[in-house]
């Protein structure tokens, strides 16, 4: 059964996308098949990050001009991407039923995934909220910063409003070391859940890092440029504790039909 997982964060500039691209190559380096979904439509730049560029995006599914198998550009053997186009507007307001297009052509996908990672869009756009609820996961990054929790905590009460997801994993970035980084997640944590009935899951953090800065100049993941990096060590860590976030049985709309969790 495929896991999918939504990457979030509550505002733009908190590394959200290079800690999609890091988790995926992470989970891809434990023999698992991945693939990553770029959502951030017309805007998407995960491709960017893995140093590659495709051929076609989820606008030539849309349009028809190809399958949504044809659309997988290959990074690795074990990581693939679906690139969300970068400068088409047209994909910045698509609307349910073309989502559901996406969501359908997806689950229907010839080739076994373990995981599918999907890369939201910042902050509670109505694609954010609809992808984020169909995934098993919603993964949400922040920054140990007053407007990073205030716009996560936007997010989240969005998410379990709108959608009526109830379960989250948090992961600290850029942090200064694990102590503050689990103070910060406590702290939010119960913020959140004196005014949300939601449950908070810690999945970690990952360090304030010139190696990751250096990663991302050169358009090449830090777990495959320094994988002997405390910032790859930390990316491991986070992908193996953010899989096992507990995934409550749902009768929303899934990836994959994974209907009630795992």
């Amino acid at each position: 059964m495929t896991l999918s997982i939504a990457v979030t964060s509550g505002k733009g500039g908190v590394g959200k996308t290079n800690t999609a691209v890091n988790i995926a190559i992470t989970l891809g380096q434990s023999s698992k098949n991945i693939l990553l979904f770029d959502a951030d439509f017309g805007l998407a730049n995960s491709h960017v990050l893995l140093g590659t560029k495709p051929s076609k995006s989820v606008a030539d599914f849309l349009d028809k001009r190809c399958s949504m198998d044809e659309s997988i550009t290959k990074f690795s053997d074990e990581v693939s991407i679906i690139s969300g186009g970068s400068g088409l507007t047209e994909l910045l307001n698509l609307d349910n039923q073309r989502r559901h297009q996406i969501l359908s052509g997806i689950s229907n996908l010839s080739q076994n995934i373990d995981y599918l990672i999907v890369d939201c869009p910042a902050g509670a756009a109505d694609s954010t909220l609809f992808f984020a609820s169909a995934c098993d996961i919603v993964a949400v990054v922040l920054i140990e910063e007053p407007t990073s929790f205030l716009d996560a905590y936007a997010l989240i009460k969005a998410a379990n409003l709108d959608t009526g997801v109830k379960n989250f994993a948090v992961i600290i970035n850029m942090a200064e070391n694990k102590i503050i980084a689990k103070r910060s997640f406590e702290k939010f944590r119960e913020i959140a859940m004196r005014f949300l009935d939601v449950n908070l899951h810690y999945a970690g953090m990952i360090p304030q890092s010139t190696e990751i800065k250096h990663a991302v100049a050169q358009r090449m993941p830090v777990t495959i440029s320094k994988p002997k990096s405390k910032a790859s060590a930390a990316f491991r860590q986070v992908s193996n504790t953010l899989v096992m976030t507990p995934t409550p049985k749902t009768d929303t709309l899934k990836f994959f039909n994974n209907v009630g969790g795992k």
